[in-house]
């Protein structure tokens, strides 16, 4: 799968929606309405799932809930990237579950899952202090800190640890830092 991942690499920079991290935008309210009280204009919070759907439907563009090889060479013509129909085709083939060379909406959050999973793997080998080990110790995790120029003790890379040591056995393996990562 090394086709999709040069492609869908840094996913979270190409697949930008161009929105900005400000606060939504708020509908008009009606003066009668009780703050505490859940009404129609109470913007939804924006979940992944709901990001992910959006850069989706962009990926779409004859919008039939499938995105074909043109449609994704289109998307990364448009940003720059020029991509192969050779190569779009194979990175639908890397990805296709159900064997229609299209991918629909569960194909395409598979990927993005799959891409994040990735990055988090990368982080958390980072912060491994002996390599291969599976976990991430306080004196791995001071070290890492350091390198950032985060100056923190040992005693307080331990209660670091701790806080998310689901297993208490002193240090973080790959599910416990997904969880202080979720």
């Amino acid at each position: 799968m090394a086709s999709t991942s040069k492609w869908f690499s840094n996913t979270g920079l190409r697949l930008s929606l161009g929105r900005s991290k400000s606060k939504p935008r708020s509908r008009s309210s009606n003066p009668s309405t009780s703050p505490m009280s859940s009404s129609p204009s109470t913007p939804k919070p924006i979940t992944r799932e709901d990001e992910l759907r959006e850069v989706f439907r962009r990926f779409d563009g004859n919008g039939d809930g499938k995105i074909s090889a043109y449609e994704l060479r289109s998307y990364f013509g448009s940003i720059g990237e020029n991509l192969t129909h050779e190569e779009a085709e194979g990175v639908i083939r890397d990805l296709d579950s159900d064997g229609d060379n299209l991918l629909d909406m569960e194909d395409f959050m598979k990927l993005m899952t799959k891409e994040e999973d990735e990055d988090l793997k990368k982080a958390f080998e980072m912060f491994e202090w002996d390599k291969g080990s599976g976990s991430i110790t306080p004196k791995g995790l001071q070290r890492m800190l350091h390198r950032m120029g985060d100056e923190k003790s040992y005693d307080e890379c331990v209660a670091m640890i701790n806080a998310f040591d689901v297993d208490r056995n002193g240090v973080l393996d790959f599910n416990e830092f997904l969880q202080m990562m979720a």
